[in-house]
């Protein structure tokens, strides 16, 4: 190795965003859920007193996490960790209507306990709901490591930007991808497999609603891939099992894939 290679190295080590190991901020998240939920948690608290000093670090330690983040070295970061945290009870509630349509849809789930202590669909909406947020407060770089924590926890793929309505079910969940302008609605179910994408990754089209929107009540079932931006799954709407789709549907649709499958006997083989 020469010394222009080292040259190269050490000017991109001077230039680089200094962030917070992702170690740290999915601790600080992990610690947020456990709290809220402590189905999570061997810890136990006694006292609101005890609670409040407990949120109260978790909020030193957001303000902390986000001021190393340089890339936002302008930023009222006291008065975003205060805002997150005074939204955290809203947060909370969406959650809980997300264990309810997970219990309540998955004839397997014995408990909520169930849901909430071993169900990766949840795990990862838990992190999509702080990720988007802290998204939603301009929090530079933390939602994206969030959510990609969780993309690597449990295969399931949501851009912090995404909106996504209460009373939300992935089943399974393994290789759902749900893009950066995707829309969903209330009560919608995902199975595992599913695809919201765009039609086109074009960088110019960065601003631009590239992913689709998925109106309330709808089910889309494993391997289903849905793309574009201009692409509107009415509500009410059943997709089958991999369909491909890239046109809007309308409200109480039923979408099905018709696949050629013949079944031969031992003789006829």
């Amino acid at each position: 190795m020469n010394d222009e290679f080292y040259r190269q190295i050490l000017n991109k080590q001077q230039l680089t965003e200094a962030v917070p190991s992702n170690k740290e901020i999915t601790t600080w998240a992990l610690q947020v859920i456990r709290l809220l939920f402590p189905e999570q948690s061997k810890k136990v608290f006694i006292s609101i007193g005890q609670l409040q000093d407990e949120f109260a670090k978790l909020q030193e330690e957001l303000l902390h996490i986000m001021n190393a983040t340089q890339a936002c070295s302008d930023c009222d970061n006291k008065d975003r960790s205060k805002s997150f945290f005074d939204q955290l009870p809203e947060l909370y509630r969406i959650l809980n209507t997300d264990i309810q349509a997970i219990f309540n849809g998955d004839p397997a789930a014995r408990s909520e306990f169930e849901v909430i202590r071993t169900y990766p669909g949840f795990y990862a909406i838990c992190f999509y709901r702080l990720a988007h947020s802290l998204f939603k407060h301009d929090v530079p770089l933390i939602p994206r490591i969030l959510t990609e924590y969780a993309h690597s926890k449990t295969g399931i793929d949501i851009h912090p930007a995404a909106n996504i309505d209460e009373y939300f079910y992935i089943d399974h969940g393994t290789g759902i991808v749900i893009g950066e302008t995707t829309r969903i609605g209330k009560h919608v179910k995902l199975y595992q497999g599913v695809t919201l994408g765009a039609l086109s990754v074009e960088k110019f089209m960065a601003d631009t609603k590239r992913h689709p929107t998925v109106e309330d009540n709808v089910v889309i079932y494993s391997g289903a891939t849905i793309l574009g931006g201009e692409t509107i799954v009415g509500h009410d709407s059943v997709i089958g099992g991999n369909v491909w789709l890239t046109k809007s549907v309308q409200p109480y649709s039923r979408v099905y894939h018709a696949p050629m499958v013949k079944v031969l006997k031992k003789d006829e083989q």
